[in-house]
């Protein structure tokens, strides 16, 4: 058995804990992989984050014509050559994986690198399922960084059709004519307007009443009336069996006025994911995890067990790369400085959802701050009230701020429509750094007829004390 001065567990993330400051340590990656393609590089890289907003950006461009025609533009899409969209995106994709994986193994001669599935076998011990058969590895310190997977619904049927997840679904041979989305969060949310703008008919089908109910009521409200125009919205069913048909599935669902059927080519299953805290066999070790699978950690990041930590989807319930990034920073001074620990700031932790329209979000929502009784007062301005707003006709879109009515400081940030990731970020900086409502809107210029005016008049629009 080797034993290491580090074991890292995952390649996302974790692999950015690895400079120049490590080069006297022995140090083991460990990477299981995801599917049958590269996967050096984590979630983020191969299956989330980056292929999806690539393939976004394409569905704006692919949107224009719909754009076009209130501005008094006649456009018009004449090709959607998927191959080539879906190539481009995974010819970046998977070189950088492949170069990221080449840099570890060949340029680092302190890391070696195995590739296969982890599992503890004791403290800080751990059987790796290599090619050439299971390896038997040790280290003083472990730093599981290993991700998460899709989550598979128990549906009767479902083990006897084929189906995509987000980790398989970007990498189609073709585009379906129709395709089922399973799920309203904001995996189906994104993908519906990824295929939905390139020309696939899209059945979203949920549970829920609404589309991203984990959103701010009037933000949800609003984006399930908006998927509704645009796809087969299906809210408030129960999928009661699937099974193949010749050209796709079927699909039964019981919903509101009983028994449905639906039929397309595609099937996407998008109803969350989970820990890959189970494949670690983690009880072995000593490390303790929660009901839902997440990996028990402290505010410094250190789990139940000595000498081991961890970062990102597999113990954060923020499971967001820019969380993974901060966690990862965290965890690599906390490894060279263990006399000196810092903390994990997830005070104002923002997030975005990639469809159509945008949404980003920061700090509570109105039912939250009803909920925990918090005194607050809002405001809301919509798109259409700020000349850039006018610009782009937008009658939909609109900013949500909640704050507190004594001290003017920020408690949540809410806003649906045109580069919403974009124009929420100085309302994320406000947060960070304790600057209050009226400060922020007056104490600096704000470049008319710009679209962050949306920012400044919801700011100016709160009835504070």
């Amino acid at each position: 058995m080797r034993h290491f001065d580090l074991i890292i567990i995952g390649t996302g993330s974790g692999n950015a804990i690895l400079d120049e400051r490590f080069a006297d340590w022995d140090v083991a990656v460990v990477e299981k992989g995801v599917g049958s393609h590269a996967s050096y590089g984590g979630t983020c890289l191969n299956v989330g984050c980056i292929p999806t907003k690539m393939f976004v950006h394409t569905a704006d461009v692919a949107n224009a014509p719909r754009s076009g025609e209130r501005l008094g533009v006649g456009l018009r899409l004449d090709e959607v050559r998927w191959p080539e969209i879906r190539d481009r995106v995974f010819g970046r994709i998977d070189t950088i994986a492949e170069s990221g994986k080449r840099f570890r193994r060949d340029e680092n001669p302190n890391v070696t690198l195995y590739e296969g599935l982890a599992r503890f076998t004791a403290p800080r011990e751990l059987s790796v399922e290599t090619p050439g058969g299971p390896t038997t590895i040790s280290a003083d310190r472990v730093v599981l960084a290993a991700g998460g997977r899709p989550v598979i619904p128990e549906i009767p049927g479902i083990d006897n059709v084929d189906y995509h997840t987000s980790d398989s679904v970007m990498r189609l041979e073709r585009l379906p004519e129709h395709m089922i989305i399973l799920g309203t969060g904001f995996i189906g949310a994104e993908f519906a307007h990824i295929f939905s703008a390139l020309g696939v008919r899209v059945t979203m089908v949920g549970r829920s009443g609404r589309v991203l109910r984990n959103e701010d009521t009037d933000v949800s409200e609003r984006f399930t009336e908006l998927a509704a125009r645009q796809w087969d919205l299906r809210p408030n069913r129960r999928e009661t069996g699937v099974e193949p048909t010749e050209s796709g599935v079927r699909l039964h669902l019981d919903g509101p006025e009983g028994a449905e059927i639906v039929e397309g080519q595609t099937l996407l299953v998008a109803t969350g994911r989970r820990p890959n805290s189970d494949l670690l066999d983690t009880a072995a070790a000593g490390i303790e995890t929660a009901e839902n699978g997440k990996i028990k950690v402290d505010s410094t990041q250190r789990t139940s067990a000595e000498g081991v930590w961890a970062l990102g989807d597999i113990s954060s319930d923020h499971e967001l790369k820019h969380v993974a990034n901060h966690e990862e920073r965290v965890v690599q001074h906390n490894l060279l400085h263990p006399e000196e620990p810092v903390e994990s700031d997830h005070r104002f932790v923002p997030h975005a959802v990639f469809s159509d329209p945008q949404i980003a979000s920061v700090g509570l929502t109105e039912q939250q701050a009803v909920e925990r009784g918090v005194r607050h007062v809002t405001a809301t301005q919509d798109y259409g009230g700020i000349a850039y707003g006018w610009a782009m006709e937008d009658t939909t879109g609109f900013a949500k701020l909640l704050a507190d009515p004594s001290t003017g400081k920020l408690l949540g940030a809410h806003i649906i429509g045109p580069q919403a990731p974009t124009v929420i970020q100085p309302l994320i900086q406000a947060m960070a750094f304790g600057i209050d409502a009226r400060s922020m809107a007056r104490g600096q210029y704000w470049i008319h007829p710009a679209m962050p005016e949306l920012v400044e008049n919801a700011l100016l629009g709160l009835p504070l004390d």
